[in-house]
């Protein structure tokens, strides 16, 4: 999908009910719905053809083609500086711990927090302690 809608993943947490992606759009290029609905479009043809399963929708969502694999909206941010994406990179690592799944980040496989400790950018035991700067910061 990357050859049609470019983008590059910066950070990234998957979790049982829903996931968090920071990525980079090419230049002038703002399309983050169109990306996020041919994610959701060819994500649910390969987990309902794999036996996946899905939730009821109402008449309204399926005239409008929807499934019920995926919830309707998205949240949208455009990273504003440094200190921004600062915060948000910390938000996405450490969601698995805010939602109890784990005590601290690097007991979950299932983002690129890891990743980033192995370059230096974290030390491996970050976020056993919920990190300051993400006091009062709830924007799921």
């Amino acid at each position: 999908m990357r050859g049609e809608f470019p983008f590059e993943t910066i950070a990234a947490c998957l979790l049982p009910d829903h996931l968090h992606m920071i990525w980079q759009l090419p230049p002038g290029d703002s399309d983050y719905s169109g990306r996020w609905k041919e994610i959701k479009s060819r994500f649910t043809e390969r987990w309902l053809a794999g036996g996946g399963t899905e939730l009821p929708v109402s008449e309204s969502r399926r005239k409008r083609g929807e499934r019920g694999v995926w919830q309707r909206r998205f949240w949208e941010h455009t990273i504003q500086d440094e200190s921004d994406l600062e915060i948000r990179f910390d938000y996405v690592h450490y969601n698995p711990v805010k939602h109890g799944y784990v005590r601290r980040p690097w007991d979950w496989e299932h983002s690129t927090f890891r990743h980033y400790v192995a370059i230096g950018h974290y030390h491996k035991d970050w976020g056993e302690t919920r990190p300051p700067k993400l006091a009062g910061l709830d924007f799921e």
